[in-house]
């Protein structure tokens, strides 16, 4: 089973999809081949983890004070 030349769905970055990668992917039984390059993974697990807010509501100190009084 040869290396293959994905086409990250993103970015539209090409990334090799290894044989290694494949055997893990056919070992759990996983029907579809990766979609996204490693880097657009990396955003992708951040946004879930996240819930795409990236510390947004995080400043807030819930006090109503804005106004700097």
């Amino acid at each position: 089973m040869p290396d293959k030349i994905l086409v990250c769905k993103d970015c539209n970055a090409e990334f090799v999809f290894t044989e290694g990668e494949q055997e893990f992917y056919k070992e759990r039984n996983f029907q579809n081949e990766p979609q996204r390059c490693a880097a657009c993974r990396r955003v992708k697990k951040q946004q879930r983890r996240f819930g795409g807010n990236f510390g947004f509501a995080a400043g807030r100190s819930g006090t109503g004070n804005f106004g700097g009084r």
